[in-house]
């Protein structure tokens, strides 16, 4: 089911759009303290506690001895969080001698407290001044075996002053992991060497997963894509690689990011994202020279500046028809999931900002005074505000309480993406409204000098929870991450323990590039995995619902064959049910809509909406900044219209007619960032769902509401559970164009939707209008159709081949 996470609620302006600087444009988590002195190694005895919800563990946490192998990474340690660096929230996979130093390595610790260095032992990495074989290390995984892990690694630096190189984060796997063995490394085959490879993963089937800055297909002249919020260099989406056979498939086209992604225990892929989907700030600064192309293609033309027309302005604007349209801006790190196959991408559980950064937020028509400013939390579950600049972070699965789940809540600057442990509910059988997270360790983003901050937490097999930690309560130059063993206090609150190591020392120096740096000290230990087997999910798979099959059957249409088709011509399938049903606890954007002729869902009072049409917009990557920023950002344009698709002359580009029933069928790109609105007759829009979501060939994803409830929608009934009316019609024109035969209607009319109501025909004197079983209103006329269809003869009854 397609949720609209972003595009649920509004927000107040948060950005100036005076800002000069790309890093500049929020504030930094606590001020830099480039002066402070070096904080302790060991914790303190004490830790003060933030303030906020004490909660109690789900598990207790174990303080015995770590009693199986850990893997973690060593990093020399950055100025504190520098723009892009190694540690950053965003553009972490930059690989210049600034954002990653080199001289860090992949570690393993085992039981008994002994260390390997696994890739010196496998002839990586140097001592001293680093050179053509330095390193720098990221993100291991350890396969379901428990035998060997895939990591990601950076090879080479600058020999000389002035030298500039061209290297790229890659996947390297490593064997031989036990005490006694030495370490083999192996580069990953198949993989695309010109880009960055990052976060890696396996697969239940084995394939490997990862992140990288490849282009959405490869297109090098689009390199490198820039986010949208500080048009800086992104990770484009998650990749499929299979080593043996070299098949590399884009699963989801993010076009500001996404980070991190595990598979939890219900063979989900979790990850985070940067849900980002505004427009461009620096062309509303007016700085950097802002451009457009004509199309992503090599050599289009440069067309100068075009008007962006989706979402609403960040600065405000006024709509024709419904008056002030409040300003949008959005920047939040939310938990996203989808299939090991890229199919089904939604927010976890369906989460969105209604449940995560809940109470004001902005309506986006000024003048509607039914719409509200703030949400409900009466419904929802969850009491933790997860505040708008920053997220969710480095995911993981508590693996002896499945469905738990453990993360960073931290600010998108000036953290190292470092801060506060919290716990969250979310097995899928949870919906939004019930999903809960809470304080797991004390909050360093408040007022508190003494509270240390954390990153990557661990939840281990035998009950122990790790996580590297500073003793820091703020971000300076001499951070310094050390592995620990937690503990909880007697508020319930886990702190550092113990540390796991006494310390990975380093005496190095680099040029970066034209300054001759150096380092002597501990290394940041960072990125812990368990060296465990685990047992192998199975991998999640897709479903047609109910509804839609019913459709396909009674059109006589093989779902193998229109999944084939799809597959073959790289298309999707979008399929809504009632467009007119919202979830219930979205009142900040209109919820109080209906079809002209047909469906209507609204509350008693408040000004009703009428939606014609349904827009999809697709991530183009055609805006650029010549001579400033190399590389294109994403932009919101009308979808490509396709021949395949009911026409809809009468709509906005890109969109199709909004059907009687309020169900949509459209033919979409596979593997395209997407978003979509809902217009009017005259093409103004009405809702607005801000958000990226990607659909693989040949997938067909269903929605009961243009944003699908939780629980119940605006007028307090389920989702909707019609055969869409839409898709009846897209079907019919898919076979009349794919030579399975003509479909006409008494032999000579035109065609006449097979409409199938759950309400039963009207009788004589009935009413204008009628409830359907959802709680949504049909007209007496979408009744008389329905009628009509039902006496026709069967040879020659809507849907059926006259032979």
């Amino acid at each position: 089911m397609i949720r609209n996470t972003l595009g649920r609620l509004r927000i107040p302006s948060l950005i100036l759009a005076t800002c000069a600087l790309l890093s500049a444009c929020e504030g930094s988590d606590l001020p830099l303290d480039t002066d402070a002195t070096s904080a302790a190694a060991a914790p303190p005895a004490a830790v003060a506690q933030a303030s906020g919800a004490r909660v109690t563990a789900s598990a207790p946490v174990t303080t015995s001895a770590i009693s199986t192998p850990v893997m973690f990474v060593t990093q020399v340690p950055t100025a504190g969080d520098i723009f892009a660096g190694r540690l950053a929230a965003f553009a972490n996979h930059m690989t210049d001698m600034t954002s990653v130093p080199r001289g860090g390595d992949l570690m393993i610790r085992y039981p008994d407290g002994s260390l390997r260095n696994l890739t010196k032992e496998a002839g990586f990495g140097m001592e001293g001044r680093q050179g053509a074989n330095a390193i720098a290390v990221r993100e291991p995984t350890v396969h379901w075996d428990g035998k060997k892990a895939v990591f990601s690694m950076l090879v080479g630096a600058p020999t000389r002053q002035y030298e500039g190189i061209n290297v790229r984060w890659q996947l390297y796997e490593v064997t031989n992991l036990a005490q006694g063995q030495v370490a083999v490394i192996t580069k990953v085959a198949g993989q695309p060497t010109a880009y960055n490879n990052v976060s890696p993963l396996y697969a239940s089937d084995d394939r490997i997963l990862f992140a990288s800055d490849r282009p959405r297909t490869g297109e090098a002249h689009l390199y490198p894509q820039l986010d949208e919020y500080e048009s800086t260099p992104t990770l484009v989406g998650l990749y499929s690689l299979t080593p043996a056979s070299g098949e590399l498939r884009l699963l989801n086209h993010t076009p500001s990011g996404a980070f991190s992604p595990i598979i939890d225990s219900y063979g989900r892929v979790i990850f985070t994202r940067w849900d980002h989907l505004q427009r461009d700030q620096q062309a509303d600064a007016g700085t950097f020279g802002a451009t457009n192309y004509a199309s992503e293609a090599a050599g289009a033309a440069n067309i100068g500046r075009q008007a962006e027309n989706f979402p609403e302005s960040r600065l405000g604007q006024t709509s024709a028809a419904y008056g002030r349209v409040n300003a949008f801006t959005f920047n939040l790190f939310t938990p996203w999931q989808m299939n090991q196959d890229g199919t089904e991408e939604l927010t976890l559980n369906h989460i969105g900002r209604h449940e995560l950064m809940f109470g004001y937020i902005e309506r986006s028509f000024a003048t509607d005074t039914a719409m509200a400013d703030y949400t409900n939390t009466s419904i929802i579950a969850n009491k933790k505000y997860i505040r708008n600049d920053g997220g969710i972070f480095q995911i993981r699965e508590d693996p002896r309480t499945p469905g738990t789940y453990y993360g960073i809540y931290a600010r998108e600057f000036g953290s190292l993406t470092s801060d506060q442990i919290v716990r969250f509910t979310g097995a899928p059988t949870l919906n939004a409204e019930q999903m809960v997270f809470e304080d797991a360790s004390p909050a360093a983003v408040s007022n508190s000098l003494t509270a240390g901050r954390f990153r990557n937490p661990l939840p281990i097999s035998t009950g122990q929870l790790l996580a590297s930690y500073t003793t820091s309560p703020m971000v300076r130059t001499d951070t310094q991450f050390r592995l620990y063993q937690l503990r909880t206090d007697a508020s319930n609150m886990l702190v550092a323990n113990s540390a796991l190591t006494a310390g990975v020392r380093k005496s190095i120096s680099w040029w970066s590039p034209d300054v001759l740096r150096s380092f002597d000290g501990l290394l940041w230990e960072v990125e812990p995995v368990e060296v465990v087997a685990r047992p192998r999910p199975s991998a999640g798979s897709w479903t047609l619902e109910a509804p839609e099959r019913a459709v396909l059957a009674e059109e006589q249409v093989d779902e193998a064959a229109l999944r084939n088709w799809l597959k073959t011509n790289n298309l999707s399938l979008i399929v809504t049910r009632n467009q007119t049903s919202r979830d219930r606890g979205d009142l900040q954007q209109p919820f109080n809509l209906e079809v002209p002729g047909g469906v209507k869902t609204a509350k008693a009072t408040g000004k009703v909406y009428p939606i014609s049409h349904y827009q999809i917009l697709q991530g183009n990557q055609v805006r650029g900044y010549p001579g400033v920023e190399p590389g294109r950002r994403v932009l919101a344009q009308p979808m490509a219209n396709s021949s395949h698709n009911v026409a809809n002359p009468n709509g906005p580009a890109g969109s199709t007619k909004i059907a009687a029933d309020g169900s949509t069928a459209v033919f979409v790109p596979a593997n395209r960032a997407l978003a979509w609105q809902t217009t009017d007759a005259s093409g103004e829009p009405v809702v607005r769902e801000r958000v990226w979501v990607t659909m693989q060939a040949g997938e067909i994803r269903t929605c009961a509401g243009c944003h699908g409830e939780n629980s119940s929608n605006q007028v307090g009934r389920v989702e909707a559970t019609n055969k869409p009316e839409a898709l009846r019609a897209l079907l019919r024109q898919w076979k009349q164009q794919n030579s399975q035969g003509p479909i006409r209607v008494n032999g000579s009319q035109s065609l006449v939707p097979n409409r199938s109501a759950s309400a039963a025909p009207p009788t004589a004197g009935a009413a204008a209008v009628s409830t359907r079983d959802d709680g949504a209103t049909v007209t007496a006329a979408w009744l008389e159709d329905v009628r009509l269809a039902r006496e026709l003869p069967p040879a020659s009854r809507p849907g059926q081949q006259v032979r």
